[in-house]
């Protein structure tokens, strides 16, 4: 096949030409958006934001509704590349400079390593029934292991299970912001929304970036929209290899390079109708599920805890939200609340270890181990996924089980991934043919997203160390 030589080519073997398939309707493509801003509920919506409002108030939403909304053209724009290549946006900056490829599978890990969300999840569970935190977050780890190693096609299992966990939570909030808020909670929220640029002037710095980096998906999940658009065969992406179960699915050992169509008026159009859909499902999905999530959530927490400090290190918020709800609606409401709280936290758990292992697993069998038999891609994301399970749980055995102070880590973390990935998304983006490149009003908001990540990334480490 004929070599495209619009694709960089010199760290990495070229892209060959193929034609782009058709795009299907609306409804056939959803899924990524959903499997994204079901991670991003536990870790932002369900803990950091509720905290924030907690102590501060609603006066810091805008930030929210800031972050989501930037996070949504970085989204947009790694699934350009994939959808026009199918390789994910890390091979792409691997084909730029060889080294980025391994720095993105391993710096960004140090705070998925923690796990902070799952001794969220496990205390949320302790409030409701009393059972041992420490035990319930390990057992929480293997499972998501077992589950994933069973799953013939792991992005069906994945997609199935957050759809589910998705529907439980807007259900739920539904119901608590009816019966557990009131009309001058909400007025206090819409100003805040408004009130751009207003902070507080007790809240630190760490802990407003996390909260910032935490309104959408984080750092690293925005940029595996590209793996779970690549396996729900989106664009290109169909030409690719899936991720599987080695044991109950039949994987390939090939790597997951990609093709770019040819530049004529059909591949083109063809092109654009993707575009459009993309463009669509995240607005939809992660856009006004995850505004929708933080804002409804912080103001239950306004609501029932009122300004009130309690202790951050235990997640005692929650637990007095809890309390609050059970007062007011009954001990089964505030059960519940608890109940939805695990599955939240428990979502982001399986998100999280999905998203290493299939950012590793790609970068490792693309530009390490392409010509092996063996390692698959399939096979390094398992390796990857119980190898994040099991230090995971040698981290709690050590003792390490303070929710907020591991996620703020994560944070800022997150935080300088967002700044590095939007940087070398607008210059590879701009190395695509003329007719689907980063142009425009896009390259404006690109710019202006680094610029924004990248100062306060800086003014964090400099008012920290």
């Amino acid at each position: 096949m004929t070599t495209a030589p619009e694709i960089p080519s010199r760290h990495l073997p070229p892209v060959t030409y193929r034609p782009m398939p058709e795009a299907p309707s609306f409804r056939k493509v959803m899924g990524p958006g959903i499997v994204l801003v079901a991670g991003a509920v536990g870790s932002g919506e369900f803990l950091v934001w509720p905290y924030v409002a907690s102590h501060e108030g609603l006066g810091l939403l805008w930030a929210a509704v800031l972050g989501v909304c930037l996070q949504f053209f970085v989204n947009t724009e790694v699934q350009r590349y994939t959808l026009a290549t199918g390789e994910t946006a890390i091979t792409g900056f691997t084909r730029l400079w060889r080294p980025w490829g391994l720095l993105f599978a391993t710096l960004p890990l140090v705070g998925f390593l923690f796990p902070g969300i799952a001794v969220g999840a496990a205390t949320t569970l302790n409030y409701a029934f009393g059972v041992d935190v420490l035990l319930c977050a390990i057992v929480g780890l293997l499972l998501v292991g077992v589950a994933f190693s069973l799953s013939p096609v792991v992005y069906q299992t994945l997609e199935k299970f957050q759809t589910v966990m998705t529907a439980v939570v807007l259900a739920f909030l539904a119901v608590a912001t009816v019966v557990c808020t009131s009309l001058g909670d909400w007025a206090e929220a819409a100003r805040g929304v408004v009130s751009v640029g207003t902070l507080p002037e007790a809240i630190e710095p760490a802990v407003f970036f996390s909260a910032l980096v935490y309104a959408g998906s984080g750092g690293l999940g925005n940029l595996a929209v590209a793996n779970w658009i690549r396996d729900k065969n989106w664009g290109m992406g169909a030409y690719v290899p899936r991720i599987v179960s080695p044991i109950t699915g039949a994987e390939t050992a090939a790597p997951a390079l990609g093709h770019l169509f040819p530049q004529d008026p059909e591949n083109i159009g063809r092109f654009r109708r993707w575009w459009r859909l993309a463009n669509r499902e995240q607005l939809v999905l992660f856009v006004g599920i995850g505004v929708a999530t933080i804002v409804a959530l912080s103001v239950l927490a306004h609501s029932t805890v009122g300004g009130a400090r309690v202790d951050e290190k235990d997640l005692a918020f929650v637990r007095v939200e809890g309390a609050v709800l059970a007062e007011r609606v009954g001990d089964w409401f505030g059960t519940a609340f608890f109940l939805v709280g695990f599955c939240i936290l428990f979502s982001t758990v399986i998100g999280n270890l999905d998203i290493a292992g299939r950012v590793v697993a790609d970068v490792w069998k693309v530009d390490r181990l392409h010509d092996s038999v063996f390692w698959s891609e399939s096979k390094l994301y398992l390796l990857t996924v119980w190898a994040q399970v099991l230090i995971g749980i040698a981290i709690l055995v050590l003792g390490l089980e303070q929710p907020l102070i591991l996620i703020s880590i994560s944070g800022v973390i997150g935080g300088l991934v967002l700044f590095a990935s939007t940087a070398l998304l607008i210059r590879l983006n701009r190395t695509l043919p003329a007719a689907i490149r980063l142009r425009g009003v896009r390259l404006v908001m690109m710019t202006a997203t680094a610029l924004f990540y990248g100062a306060f990334a800086v003014h964090v480490i400099c008012t920290t160390v």
